[in-house]
């Protein structure tokens, strides 16, 4: 199996031992992603601001890997309130086209820095 790293530093570096992404093949397995700005590597403020930081974070890490958005097949959506759903699904749609990724989102009890919102994906290539 070739395994190849991806990174960029247009997302935020790793806070724990794992990589931004891992290629194998054609499919890009995408770590998840917080609201960190890359440039400070704090948490942005507001929600609507934090759900498109992730996005532009993944958006940063599928461009290094060769791809983009458009080619997420499956994404995976955290929240801490799932009332947020709703806002998640207006943001998506603004970095999104149809056909849209299959998709799940999930009601977590916390997650890392004690962000809202965290998201991760797998994506395919070539």
């Amino acid at each position: 199996m070739n395994k190849q790293v991806i990174t960029s530093d247009q997302a935020p570096a790793a806070i724990g031992t794992y990589s931004q992404a891992i290629k194998v093949g054609n499919t890009v397995y995408l770590s998840g992603q917080i609201p960190l700005d890359p440039a400070t590597m704090e948490v942005v403020e507001g929600m609507e601001q934090q759900i498109c930081r992730v996005f532009d974070n993944l958006q940063a890490v599928a461009e290094a890997a060769g791809g983009s958005l458009q080619h997420i097949v499956k994404l995976n959506i955290f929240l801490t309130d799932l009332s947020h759903f709703g806002l998640v699904n207006e943001v998506m749609a603004r970095y999104f086209k149809q056909p849209y990724p299959a998709r799940a989102a999930i009601g977590v009890a916390s997650l890392p820095k004690g962000v809202p919102v965290e998201m991760d994906g797998v994506m395919v290539v070539g």
